[in-house]
């Protein structure tokens, strides 16, 4: 049984007891989340298709961690100018463990 969901901006396939690192969402370590955007359902045998999203389907899951990733480096450089800029950037993320798929 999987789901395909939108958050963020993104599309994920999950399925029950997955852990994955979504765009920061609001609440604390611990707390539920609801994903209403459920845009594709399967149980395995019979796949449903939303248009664009499947009728009364929630994806439960809970927050396990809000942190930041690691650094991403960025660098412009113009050669034979003397013009270099370095520049560094943590994303916020959430880790999130699902923990039902409900349709």
């Amino acid at each position: 049984m999987y789901a395909v969901i939108k958050t963020g901006g993104k599309q994920y396939k999950v399925h029950e007891e997955q852990i994955l690192k979504v765009e920061k969402l609001d609440g604390t370590e611990g707390s539920e989340v609801e994903f209403s955007d459920v845009l594709m359902y399967s149980d395995g045998e019979n796949v449903t298709l939303g248009t664009p999203n499947v009728e009364n389907a929630v994806v439960k899951a809970h927050i396990m961690e809000q942190a930041k990733d690691k650094k991403t480096l960025v660098f412009k450089y113009k050669r034979r100018k003397g013009y270099r800029k370095m520049r560094g950037h943590r994303q916020h993320y959430t880790e999130i463990k699902i923990d039902s798929i409900n349709i």
